[in-house]
Parts: C-alpha cells; sequence; structure tokens
C-alpha cells in the first residue's frame, strides 16, 4: 500500500476562474500534484530495496529525490486549501480572522508590507519554487520564504501557512511568462480562514517541536 495519496480537491476544476483557469487546476492537481506523490512513494520503496541489499550507492540522489517529491506533495496539499472562490481581499478582524492579521501587523508593519514582500518573493523566485508565509516557532513570528523547488531556502522548523505556486505548470497555460501577474491574481483567492486555522495550529503544537528554547 502506498504511503502517500493524492488529496482530493476540495472544490471543482472551475470554483477558482478566472484567476485560475479549469484546465490548469484539472492539470496542475491530476498530473503535476499526482507524479511527486508517486515520485515519493516510488523513492521509498527504492530506500527500502537499498536496505535490504545493504547497497547505498545511490544514496545521495534518493534522500534528494525523497525531499523533492515529499515537499512537493505537502505544498500542494497546502495549496489547493490555502484558495477559494469567496476568497481574497485582506484578512480582518470581523471576519474572524483577527490573531492572524494582528500576527502579520506584528511581524511585517502592515498588511501592505506584508503582501508586497509575498509577492515579490514569489514573483522573482529564479526558476522554479514558491513563495510562503510561515509560523517561525524561535521566534513566535512569521516569516516569508522563497523556496527553490519544493524544499531548498526554508528555515528549519518553519511551518508554511500560506503558499502561493511560482512554478510554470501553475500559471503558463493562462499567464504565459508573465508570472508576475499571476502573483498579484492570486491575492483574489486566498482562503484567510484556512490560513488562520494553520496559524492557530502551528502556534500551538509547532514550538514543542523543537529542542531550542
Amino acid at each position: 500500500m502506498a504511503t502517500y495519496t493524492l488529496p482530493e480537491l476540495p472544490y471543482d476544476y472551475a470554483a477558482l476562474a478566472p484567476v485560475i483557469s479549469p484546465e490548469i487546476i484539472e492539470l496542475h492537481h491530476d498530473k503535476h500534484h499526482a507524479a511527486y506523490v508517486k515520485g515519493a512513494n516510488d523513492t521509498l520503496e527504492q530506500l527500502a530495496e537499498a536496505r535490504d541489499k545493504d547497497a547505498w550507492g545511490a544514496i545521495n540522489g534518493l534522500e534528494k529525490n525523497l525531499a523533492f517529491h515529499l515537499s512537493g506533495h505537502i505544498l500542494h496539499s497546502i495549496y489547493w486549501h490555502n484558495m477559494t472562490g469567496d476568497g481574497g481581499g485582506e484578512p480582518l478582524a470581523k471576519d474572524g480572522v483577527g490573531e492572524l492579521a494582528d500576527a502579520i501587523t506584528e511581524s511585517f508593519g502592515s498588511f501592505a508590507q506584508f503582501k508586497a514582500q509575498l509577492t515579490k518573493a514569489s514573483a522573482t523566485t529564479q526558476g522554479s519554487g514558491w513563495g510562503v508565509l510561515a509560523y517561525e516557532p524561535v521566534s513566535g513570528r512569521l516569516i516569508v520564504e522563497q523556496i527553490y523547488d519544493h524544499q531548498g531556502n526554508v528555515g528549519q522548523g518553519s511551518v508554511p501557512i500560506l503558499v502561493f505556486d511560482a512554478w510554470e505548470h501553475a500559471f503558463y497555460l493562462q499567464y504565459k511568462n508573465q508570472k508576475v501577474d499571476f502573483i498579484e491574481a492570486m491575492w483574489q483567492v486566498v482562503n484567510w480562514q484556512d490560513v488562520a486555522k494553520r496559524y492557530a495550529t502551528a502556534k500551538e503544537r509547532a514550538h514543542s517541536l523543537l529542542l531550542a528554547p
């Protein structure tokens, strides 16, 4: 039995239109995300075979492959729930996400400054990558991370709560090479209720997983 499985979308393919077309959602989820799930499972099987045979010649490549595919699976699983067809705007106390809104202001100075940083981090990723809002448990603050591929350039222990996929497969069919236009449009579908729940959970649990005070 496979260790990892492809999660179902929380909405239909057309739910995020016109920001993201149904064709992109279908290909992105059913093909690209599915490939990361398969890649993670295949790599686990290859590692099990290496252990059985005590054959470690390919260990470096296998460990890198596992990190790549597993991180791709995890980030995409967050990505789908981070979006909703009736989302967007700014997190506000009147919408029940005041704790998140306060944390953003405390960590970045204002929502506008946070939005500018995450937009720039996402739109200027070199090659393939992500822009991520993460809870950093050592400081208890929110940080923006610019992730290369799926797994590089991240703070150890940080928990992603809002992710912008800046790989070309996330937007090229609709936005061509205008990555910045896609990232700007993404703000129209952010599911702040989901982000707020992830923030609350990370704040409650993440610190206890670290050895550092």
